[in-house]
């Protein structure tokens, strides 16, 4: 039997033929352009410890929260020309990391001093810290910085605190605080403070209020005078930058953004949300 194939029908695969050469040459056109316009994003690494909370922390869903975490989402949900992903590690590995260019931006409640000034470029201030004294709700002997001579302390390698701490020591030898370092998490640490298995805790009072509140933990909040908050440092916490390929860029567009989540009330937004109050740098 022969088969007759008629001048319509050739004519029918001809068109259907050069439509479905269209159709795949849109579909890898289109795939192409995809692949292309992600290939130019500029991916950026987060790094953060995951704690002080409330500044970063996992939720009761294990999801990364707090209030350096989402003021970073809000900043790159306005700069599409990066992909940006969250890792978490140790406090001192966030450095390392940056150094190394690892890690592109440090979000942890950093704050300023001479040796970071160097190594990295700080955002535009996020929060305003202000410094006080915990101490055990039975604590009748502690009531300025120059009382802590002599006293135990647990502290984080590294953090503000410490480094004030440790050069409060150097010009106080005769007497000085005594150190004990850890990497325990904060509610530990001021749970031992509040059994007075330690003296005293540096901390922000942000921070202890929020944990008093949540934990009902029995402790006092002794606030320093100006002076006293100078000899730790600058009172703003900010995000570290890597001085990397992207580092100037990358903070400019990083400033760029927070200068409007600040002008648009967005940060005190937040702020309100994580601390209760607004504690935005003015």
């Amino acid at each position: 039997m022969k088969f007759r194939i008629s001048r319509e029908s050739i004519v029918s695969y001809l068109i259907l033929g050069a439509g479905a050469g269209a159709l795949f040459s849109c579909f890898y056109a289109i795939n192409d352009a995809q692949a292309a316009t992600t290939a130019t994003l500029q991916p950026i690494v987060i790094a953060t410890a995951g704690d002080p909370r409330p500044f970063t922390y996992f939720d009761k869903d294990h999801q990364l929260v707090g209030y350096d975490i989402e003021v970073a989402r809000k900043v790159f949900s306005q700069l599409p020309q990066y992909s940006v992903s969250f890792t978490t590690t140790e406090f001192t590995s966030i450095l390392a990391g940056l150094d190394a260019d690892r890690f592109q931006v440090g979000a942890n409640n950093f704050v300023e001093n001479a040796q970071r000034k160097e190594k990295y470029i700080f955002s535009q201030p996020i929060f305003e810290n202000q410094f006080v004294i915990a101490t055990s709700d039975n604590n009748t002997n502690i009531h300025s910085l120059s009382d802590l001579l002599g006293k135990t302390s647990e502290v984080n390698p590294g953090v503000n605190f410490t480094t004030a701490l440790e050069k409060y020591n150097t010009q106080h030898q005769s007497n000085p605080v005594k150190l004990q370092y850890t990497d325990a998490d904060l509610l530990l640490v001021l749970q031992n403070l509040e059994s007075s298995k330690t003296d005293f805790q540096l901390i922000d009072k942000s921070m202890l209020d929020q944990y008093i509140s949540e934990y009902h933990l029995k402790l006092k909040t002794i606030p320093l005078s100006k002076e006293e908050s100078a000899l730790i440092g600058s009172p703003y916490s900010y995000f570290l930058i890597a001085k990397g390929k992207v580092g100037e860029k990358l903070a400019q567009d990083i400033n760029e953004q927070l200068n409007k989540l600040k002008a648009d009330g967005t940060l005190s937004t937040i702020s309100n949300k994580y601390f209760n109050g607004d504690y935005v740098p003015k």
